[in-house]
């Protein structure tokens, strides 16, 4: 009797920590949804919590149970972002010139490219909110130095990838932000392209040569 009481038991608390957590992912879905709805609105610093949960039909007290303020939640969505764009970052780290090489003579995209598109297209209305005129400045040089940074230095030769030299860090600094600046066009203007046609997009900016016809 007593085993089957432990056992109701149990279940009747899996079953209320599944509604709760249920609960909590629809207001974080609901605070994500009216947080880029005000950034793009208002700008960053244009609205305050009650307009958030005003916004996300949620009361403050369930804000308050969950974040400091506006900029944790902000930073709570970004750091998810990071975290998932950071399992690239090994693989990024063993891509060799050879395995471009084959794939731009077979004309075909890096399928690690390919993927890190479909991942920031997953988050395209976050990004776009917090990468524009009114969202995060802070956030831009953070995707460029986590993602785009590490990007080139893979696509770098061995011998570079460690090297301090000045310029060796300014031709880093140079694509990096490049990418960066296709990644923001792309997303402003609508994603238009696939994730396919952006990973050759993002190769071939890379290898083209000055004064050679800018096609695909």
């Amino acid at each position: 009797m007593l085993i089957f009481v432990r056992t109701v038991e149990k279940r009747h608390m899996t079953a209320e920590l599944t509604t709760v957590d249920r609960r909590i992912t629809r207001s974080r879905r609901a605070l994500r949804r009216a947080l880029i709805e005000l950034i793009e609105e208002r700008g960053l610093d244009g609205f305050t919590v009650n307009d958030l949960c005003a916004r996300a039909d949620l009361n403050r007290g369930t804000f308050y149970n969950h974040f400091r303020d506006k900029d944790d939640l902000l930073q709570s969505f970004e750091d998810e972002i990071m975290a998932d764009l950071r399992t690239f970052q090994e693989r990024i780290s063993k891509m060799t010139l050879l395995d471009l090489a084959k794939l731009k003579l077979a004309r075909e995209p890096l399928p690690l490219l390919v993927e890190v598109f479909d991942k920031l297209r997953e988050q395209g209305d976050f990004l776009r909110a917090v990468l524009g005129p009114n969202g995060d400045a802070k956030f831009g040089p953070r995707l460029r130095d986590s993602l785009c940074t590490e990007l080139i230095l893979g696509l770098l030769h061995d011998r570079y990838r460690n090297d301090p030299s000045p310029f060796v860090q300014y031709y880093v600094t140079f694509y990096a932000t490049a990418y960066l600046g296709v990644i923001t066009r792309w997303l402003e203007c609508g994603m238009k392209e696939d994730s396919e046609e952006m990973a050759r997009i993002a190769i071939r900016l890379l290898f083209i040569k000055p004064g050679e016809s800018i096609k695909l």
